[in-house]
């Protein structure tokens, strides 16, 4: 096929030996399957600010640090070159995490390198070797969501215990591979000691897994992982590989009412987020069919 203008570089640089297929063509990222070498990865290509849907909201850029004083101010300014910067420092955030959290052991696509603006990583794989699809594209049994799930969460723990939460988890950002559920899109994760949305954040994710893998398991609706989890970060007692129990004593716990109701309006706003999803990707599907 022909080579798509922002992957040539990469191509003359022999880091892609071949364009193969279009995997996906989003509103924040095309991602082409391309050969190097012996493998077939992913190359991720990140569409500009001005054409994303997704907002670079002031509430995931919250507590990110930049080691670099001047481009730091200019990031705080709205020039030309602060909005440059900005972008940047968005667009490596994914990079970043990517990198930080496969040598913390979660399960996310390995990195590979990071050039242009284009990100190339390990393609995840279904069962016959072709791409794997989204959990909102498969159908699970009852005891396959109980071990996914159980995975996700570990997952959500582990990157937590590294200091960071995804912030936008849902059954559209996690692939399901040959050997189980894969974390994917990362630009928007937060930094879980700097961000005061970060709890906010974390319940969301870990909601919106209990709510995707309880239509097949319905037990797993009944469980709290979320605050369990936090609740173990606050206290200094949560480690990678915690014996989790999703379970979690309110009656302890203060309840602040303007924290809750913020929590379901999130719960609202993403219920509509997924719906909106859901018909991007069905005519997505129907375009790449054609």
């Amino acid at each position: 096929m022909k080579i798509p203008k922002r992957l040539q570089p990469l191509v003359d640089d022999g880091l892609i030996d071949e364009i193969v297929f279009q995997l996906q063509s989003g509103k924040e990222a095309q991602v082409y399957v391309v050969r190097c070498g012996n493998e077939l990865r992913c190359a991720k290509i990140f569409k500009e600010a001005s054409k994303r849907s997704f907002k670079q909201a002031v509430q995931y850029q919250e507590g990110r640090q930049v080691r670099n004083s001047r481009r730091a101010r200019a990031m705080s300014k709205k020039t030309r070159y602060g909005q440059r910067e900005q972008e940047s420092a968005w667009l490596n955030a994914e990079v970043d995490a990517l990198y930080r959290l496969s040598g913390a052991g979660v399960r996310v696509p390995e990195p590979h390198g990071f050039v242009d603006g284009v990100l190339l990583m390990e393609m995840i794989v279904d069962e016959e070797g072709g791409p794997a699809p989204r959990l909102d594209d498969v159908k699970l049994s009852e005891e396959q969501a109980i071990e996914y799930h159980h995975r996700i969460v570990v997952d959500v723990a582990r990157m937590l215990s590294a200091g960071l939460v995804h912030g936008d988890l849902s059954e559209f950002n996690v692939l399901v591979g040959r050997e189980g559920p894969v974390i994917i899109d990362l630009p928007q994760a937060v930094d879980a000691a700097g961000n005061n949305n970060a709890s906010r954040m974390l319940l969301r994710d870990v909601d919106n897994m209990r709510r995707s893998f309880g239509r097949y398991a319905p037990s797993l609706l009944n469980t709290d992982y979320g605050l369990e989890i936090w609740s173990l970060y606050e206290a200094g007692e949560l480690y990678p590989d915690y014996p989790l129990t999703g379970t979690f004593d309110r009656d302890n716990a203060s309840v602040d009412v303007s924290d809750l109701l913020e929590v379901i309006e999130d719960v609202r706003e993403e219920e509509q987020e997924r719906r909106r999803r859901e018909q991007e990707q069905d005519e997505e599907d129907r375009d790449l069919s054609q």
